[in-house]
Formats: C-alpha cells, structure tokens, sequence
C-alpha cells in the first residue's frame, strides 16, 4: 500500500483545492441536478476566492490527502453549529466535506482522512462530530456508519442551484455523551 500523507491546506493551495473540489463533486453529484445547476453551484462554492478565504480562516480546517506528491482527496471540518443548532448543546465538529478523486477510491484515503478528523476532534475535547450526507448516497452513508456515525432523525435541505436534495445530518458522540434531543 502506498504511503499517504496528510497535510493541512495553506491559502496559496486554493487553485489546487478549487480543482480536486469540483472535480469530486462533479464525480459524486452529476446526474442529481440538471447540468446548468451543478456548473452555478461549482462556479459559486468552488471558484477561488471563496477557497482561499475558507484557507485563510484559522479555525477553518481543511486537509489534503497526497500519494507520491500528488493529492488524492481532501476534507473540510469547523466548529460550526448554524445548520443544526440543536448541536450548540454540545461542543461538536462538523465535518463539512470529504471527497477523494475516483481513481484513488478504494485505497483506504477516506478512512485516513476520517481519522485525522477524529484524532483533532480527541485532542480538542469535542464531545460530538456530526456531517451531512445526501439521503440517496448510500455509500457514504454505509461509509459513516462502519465508522460509528449514527443518522440523528434529522435532515436539512441542500439545493444544488434550483434542485431541491435532502441531506440527512448523521452523528457520533465521543465518551458518554447524553443525547438531549
């Protein structure tokens, strides 16, 4: 198996994390919206400038996941509790995004990238990580609960331009956390 690396996302790496983020959405979406709402979408969330600024963010997390110096994937996570307040109860983490390029898929990267997630949110005491994830993508939903990560009951939606996507927000509590929901 082939040695990767984790390595936090600088703001100079926006051009590189603009590309690998629209080209994994692309990949993981294309086909759940029509094509006009999928380019509004990439061009507004992924374009550079709005990347660079989330890199400049200090307490805005975003790793990439590199095999011989080339990045397979990346994740996103940040303290951040405006879309699912009923998280406030709790010092929690989202998970924001976590994509790996199709030809890297399989290889064990999503996991690695997943424990660097946990392992932070260990050494920074959070009591809950939680994430979104589309109600039709079953393989991240599967994904997720081989890690211990729980569907909450709890959605929200998420439109990609003017189709209208349902993501169901998922959880794990770390140590004996009670459930006040």
């Amino acid at each position: 198996m082939e040695q990767v690396i984790i390595r936090r996302a600088i703001p100079n790496d926006a051009a590189l994390l603009s590309r690998i983020a629209r080209q994994t959405f692309y990949d993981t979406f294309t086909g759940t919206c029509t094509e006009a709402d999928m380019q509004e979408f990439l061009d507004r969330v992924f374009n550079t400038s709005q990347l660079a600024e989330e890199l400049s963010n200090p307490e805005d997390y975003c790793f990439f996941a590199e095999i011989n110096g080339q990045s397979s994937g990346y994740m996103r996570f940040k303290e951040d509790y405006t879309g699912f307040p009923l998280m406030k109860q709790w010092k929690a983490l989202e998970l924001k995004r976590i994509y790996v390029l199709t030809a890297y898929q399989g290889k064990g990267i999503a996991q690695q990238l997943l424990k660097t997630y946990e392992d932070f949110a260990a050494a920074h005491n959070y009591e809950v990580l939680w994430l979104g994830v589309w109600e039709y993508n079953e393989r991240a939903k599967k994904f997720y609960a081989n890690h211990g990560f729980t569907d909450s009951g709890y959605t929200h939606v998420f439109p990609i331009g003017s189709t209208p996507q349902t993501d169901q927000w998922y959880w794990k509590f770390i140590g004996n956390q009670d459930r006040n929901d």
